[in-house]
């Protein structure tokens, strides 16, 4: 489902960073500059560096890829490299510190031009799903932005399954993270921005947002549809989400086919619209895989009924031949 999806975050803050930032890593750095240590990008294995040494185009590499131990190698430096858990900046400094054995204040960029350290994948109940790489430490809420939010088909919960193996560059844990397992949080509460459901992301992560149970209003309404149960939903109310009923419907005789729970046995609960309207009758609230019947005068099938409100639906996914 989410094969060939592979996104790139760039952070926002890169662009307004100090000059010495955007125009690479230089070596040298204002003294004394303050620092963003949780926002500033840590490089890890798999990247891809660009490495530029002034006036020293023998020694530059646009494509150094960093080891899955952390270390880089560079030509006339004796032993590794250690790129892992340094920023550009930290990485051009300590490569510039190595050549002073040959050059006289050699000036040494760094850029990186793939980021792979930091890739997570959210899948499920979302506008855009696949994988993103980070490029800088993040939250749950500011990524799901990315990704442009819970579809219309979202549940109450947001999933983050998390390998327990460290990363490279651990850091002490701060609130909001978590050494590893399963965390289910509330989707409201990650949207809201509550800092106990909005942890920041990590290497690795797979985050899911299951999809909301439904219920299925069909029969002599104006939209007929399923409908995702993500709040309490009373009957009165679904009807209403499905345009409501028209003209010569029973709204007397509003039928609603409940399945038990772990059986194939089905029951039957008739409701009175226009009683309901008046309070004088309980407005039922809906279950999971309720079907919702307003009947016409004349009658209908359900069997009729429900497909004519899946059916749309079924047609408009894709085909795919399975050889």
């Amino acid at each position: 489902m989410m094969a060939g999806w592979l996104l790139i975050v760039l952070s926002s803050a890169a662009v307004a960073q100090p000059a010495s930032a955007t125009s690479g890593a230089a070596a040298s750095q204002t003294p004394g500059a303050p620092t963003q240590p949780d926002d500033r990008y840590r490089i890890g294995p798999g990247d891809l560096l660009d490495i530029r040494i002034f006036n020293r185009p023998n020694l530059s590499r646009d494509a150094v890829r960093v080891e899955g131990n952390g270390i880089i190698r560079m030509p006339l430096i004796e032993g590794d490299i250690m790129a892992a858990c340094k920023t550009e900046g930290e990485l051009a400094k300590e490569i510039a510190t190595r050549y002073l054995k040959y050059y006289r204040n050699p000036q040494v960029d760094v850029f990186i031009k793939e980021y792979h350290a930091r890739e997570v994948a959210l899948i499920g109940a979302v506008n855009d799903q696949g994988r993103y790489q980070l490029s800088r430490r993040m939250r749950l809420l500011e990524l799901l932005t990315y990704a442009k939010g819970p579809s219309d088909k979202a549940g109450q919960t947001i999933n983050i399954v998390r390998g327990s193996k460290p990363e490279l560059c651990d850091k002490p844990s701060e609130p909001g993270d978590d050494a590893g397992g399963f965390i289910s949080l509330r989707l409201n509460d990650t949207l809201r921005g509550d800092e106990k459901a909005n942890p920041f992301v990590q290497a690795g992560d797979i985050i899911t947002i299951p999809e909301a149970d439904e219920v299925y209003v069909i029969g002599n309404v104006y939209s007929p549809k399923p409908l995702p149960l993500k709040e309490p939903i009373s009957v009165s109310r679904a009807i209403a989400m499905a345009g409501g009923p028209l003209r010569d419907s029973r709204t007397d005789h509003v039928r609603i086919v409940r399945q038990q729970n772990g059986t194939a046995a089905r029951s039957e609960i008739y409701v009175n619209l226009n009683a309901i309207a008046k309070k004088q009758a309980e407005d039922v609230m809906l279950q999971a895989n309720d079907i919702v019947e307003v009947q016409e005068s004349t009658g209908k099938s359900l069997m009729r009924s429900l497909l004519g409100a899946v059916t749309p639906s079924v047609s408009q996914l894709p085909v795919r031949v399975i050889p």
